[in-house]
């Protein structure tokens, strides 16, 4: 009896020692080269960069995995005890594995050898978090011990709840959802404290195979999983039966994100995204999680868009009809072979339309659906044959005349003709994508916040934006940089220039350089002030020649126009490249009083936490801490920007864009009754045209050409295709706000003159306007003025004084 004791005693004691050895080996073996546990305390998952528009709804997303980190001090209680209880009930009381679960699991999967079924893993969330961090899906044992291992070592250097903290947001849960907060907005389009207790246990019951419970594929299949986590909670105590049964009731409806409303601003927000890639790299924008509050005003930037391509559409139609998209057949099957036709990129709200009959006072045609509707003449009569996109074939007599049976067009419901008469039902008119390209901005004169910004007519069709990205010629606008410098020279907008022929030789053979007006009408002598209203490129050239180019270029370039401008003579007639974007912020720098302004379309980016890590606006404001929120007046912000243009010029240069408005280029503008300001401009050619101004608190520019630049046409210029855009954006955007007038600094002397000579006016005079002088250079009070109204004209410039030119703005 006592050796066979002793014999057992010893077999036990061999077997101990060998199941520790083993123990020890299968530790050393496993627990090699395993991935450090320890970046477990600086793990960052990858969140979701959020876009805001200036009024705090949404304008983009950028991610890589649909996140948002919730700290568990935030995460509602009911979602914690859902997924405790669906994936493990005994978290808190466990060292990192669940012994029992497992011996239970590994019976379970003793039952199922040879019947090709998946084996059941048991794993704690400790054991999900080492496998979805640190370790790949490989079903195994070998990844099963592995991870087993990690879980021991991540239990003894983290609490349970900096555990579940990381199991709740990194787990993926279907439909793009990596965590439980973005699973509730992709779900239910709810915030995690606003989910029901059975929306909670449908949440807690996808780890395990999102897709095999998706409600709409398999809603038996969801409901019975979702139901089973309802069991679990009841059973654990996490719940009470009144709520059990309410949630076992309940349906599964989901509520996808497409409902949550996303402002459309599609040019500006790659604009933001590119600068945020070159700010935070592509790490820090697709998986930082950052909060970036932008510029852009909703309202104004839908009204940017549309007067752009109502714009855009206009010039489009002066210039006719390109043709049909493609020909089909149109007998019996019309409508499936329309609809097999793709819709071009930019077609919008437009419908995709076959031609079925012609009469002479109409077009029957068919849509997709099947439904057919006409397309009268009246709403026909635009589609002339456009020849080399300019000039255009004859009038149109009959529909006929532009279309035939079968052709595929592009069609709109209209409601009433040009006149107001209304239409029969399922009339519509013919459209046509327009082929030139154009830009528009809006910005906060007084801060450079981009408030509206439109780079092209569609971003579908091109993400090439036009008011950052094309660089073009900005012709007669930039003619007030000239005349800002003649004014800093000592001019004033009363000074007389004459406005005659003036040529170049540059020399070498070369011809003579004749700068010529629009319509080569000159008018002689005359003051600054009529110069730039009626855009007179003569005189624009002879102030250059007086002041020299060094002053026009380092105003230019101080404003931001150009960071250099060759000191050639065309460049005062507008020759050299710029942006919208760039111009119309140095328009916006003359209506600041001359304060520089910096264009920006971010206020301020946080990160994941929560910390501002950019702000535009880096004024400190010293009484804005500790404040008395009664009787406490508005803090005092300091204002260190630097004083690029003297106040008082820079009045003078808004006064004379006045005059464009009132008397000039611009005057269609006119009839808003309004303090506006700007300048038209047209390059050679008319391949860019341009206007750009401002009333006191808000400056736009609108810039239209070809993306590969060609003539807009022998009668278009500024005046006729970016006014109306500017006109009718600004009239919207300013609808219901009070008249203000221009702010005038402090030294400004307004003085009565006769609005063509600039003297002061005598019994008789009709056109009597206010202008603007500096002290001691009002009329009579500068010497020096009869000597520059007799200075003789210049009619032909030595070569060394003229570089060889090229192009340059005609009107």
């Amino acid at each position: 009896m006592f050796r066979a004791l002793a014999f057992i005693f010893a077999t036990l004691t061999v077997l101990a020692v060998a199941a520790a050895g083993g123990g020890v080996y299968v530790l050393w073996h496993y627990g090699r080269g395993l991935p450090d546990y320890t970046q477990l305390a600086d793990y960052q998952p990858p969140m979701v960069t959020r876009v805001h528009a200036g009024d705090g709804r949404l304008l983009a997303e950028y991610s890589t995995e649909r996140r948002i980190f919730v700290p568990i001090e935030a995460m509602p209680k009911g979602v914690i005890k859902a997924f405790l209880a669906a994936e493990d009930k005994n978290f808190y009381s466990h060292p990192g594995i669940d012994v029992f679960s497992m011996a239970r699991a590994a019976l379970q999967n003793l039952a199922k050898i040879g019947q090709n079924r998946r084996p059941i893993g048991a794993s704690t969330i400790t054991q999900q978090v080492a496998r979805n961090f640190l370790l790949t899906n490989e079903v195994s044992f070998d990844r099963k011990i592995k991870e087993a291992i990690l879980a021991f070592r991540i239990e003894r250097a983290y609490t349970k709840d900096r555990i579940l903290e990381l199991y709740l947001n990194e787990i993926y849960l279907g439909a793009g959802s990596y965590g439980v907060a973005a699973a509730a907005l992709n779900y239910y389009n709810k915030s995690l404290n606003e989910l029901s207790v059975a929306e909670a246990a449908y949440l807690a019951a996808l780890p395990k195979a999102p897709n095999n419970y998706n409600p709409q594929r398999n809603p038996s299949g969801a409901k019975a999983r979702r139901d089973w986590v309802l069991d679990r909670m009841l059973e654990e105590g996490f719940i009470r039966p009144e709520e059990y049964e309410a949630a076992r009731t309940a349906p599964i409806v989901i509520r996808r994100r497409d409902e949550t409303e996303f402002v459309r601003a599609d040019y500006f927000a790659e604009e933001v995204r590119r600068e945020l890639m070159q700010r935070y790299g592509e790490r820090g924008l697709y998986a930082g999680g950052l909060s970036v509050r932008t510029t852009v005003d909703p309202r104004l930037q839908a009204i940017a868009d549309k007067a752009l391509k109502d714009g855009l559409i206009a010039y489009d139609r002066r210039h006719g009809w390109r043709g049909p998209l493609g020909e089909i057949a149109a007998g019996p099957g019309w409508a499936e072979r329309l609809a097999e036709i793709a819709p071009p990129a930019g077609i919008g709200s437009w419908q995709l339309a076959v031609v079925l009959t012609i009469d002479p006072g109409e077009a029957g045609i068919g849509l997709a659906s099947g439904e057919r509707g006409r397309i009268p003449l009246d709403e026909l009569r635009w589609a002339r044959e456009t020849r080399d996109g300019q000039t255009r074939g004859p009038a149109i007599e009959r529909a006929s005349n532009v279309l035939e049976a079968g052709d595929v067009i592009m069609v709109e419901p209209v409601a009433a003709d040009d006149k107001g008469k209304p239409y029969p039902a399922a009339t519509f008119g013919l459209r046509q994508i327009p082929d030139v390209g154009g830009g528009l901005v809006a910005m906060d004169p007084h801060t450079g916040r981009v408030l509206a910004m439109s780079g092209g007519y569609s971003y579908e069709m091109s993400q090439y934006n036009r008011a950052t990205q094309a660089q073009r010629q900005p012709g007669s606008s930039f003619k007030p940089f000239v005349y800002l410098a003649a004014l800093e020279a000592g001019y004033t907008p009363s000074t007389i220039i004459l406005d005659a022929p003036v040529s170049f030789d540059p020399g070498a053979g070369q011809p003579m350089w004749q700068p010529r007006n629009y319509g080569n009408q000159s008018l002689g002598p005359s003051t600054l002030r009529v110069g730039l209203e009626k855009s007179k490129n003569q005189m624009t050239v002879r102030v250059a020649l007086d002041i020299g180019m060094d002053r026009i270029a380092e105003a230019a370039e101080a404003l931001g126009i150009t960071s250099y401008l060759p000191r050639y003579y065309s460049m005062a007639l507008g020759a050299a490249d710029t942006t919208l974007l760039k111009m119309t912020t140095g328009y916006a720098i003359l209506v600041n009083s001359g304060k520089r302004i910096t264009p920006t379309l971010i206020d301020r980016v946080q990160d994941r936490n929560g910390k501002t890590i950019f702000r535009h606006d880096g004024r400190t404001c010293e009484d804005c801490r500790d404040v008395a929120w009664q009787n406490q007046p508005p803090p005092r912000l300091p204002d260190a920007r630097a004083q690029i243009v003297d106040p008082a010029t820079a009045y003078q240069m808004v006064s004379m864009m006045q005059g464009v408005i009132e008397r000039g280029t611009g005057i269609r503008i006119r009839d808003l009754r309004r303090p506006l300001a700007g300048k038209t401009g047209t390059s050679n050619d008319a391949k860019d045209t341009w206007f750009l101004g401002f009333s006191p608190d808000l400056a736009v520019g609108v810039f239209v050409g070809f993306d590969q630049p060609r003539t807009l046409g022998e009668n278009e210029q500024g005046s006729s295709v970016a006014v109306p855009i500017w006109k009718d954006f600004i009239a919207e955007a300013l609808k219901g706000q009070p008249v203000i007038p221009f702010r005038i600094p402090p030294g400004i002397r307004l003085v009565r003159v006769n609005a063509h000579d600039g003297k002061l006016p005598v019994p008789g005079d009709k056109d009597v306007i206010l202008e603007a002088f500096k002290p001691g250079t009002e009329p009579g009070a500068h010497p020096a003025m009869s000597e520059l109204e007799e200075e003789p004209p210049i009619t032909a410039i030595p070569a060394r004084a003229s570089p060889p030119v090229n192009g340059g703005g005609i009107y």
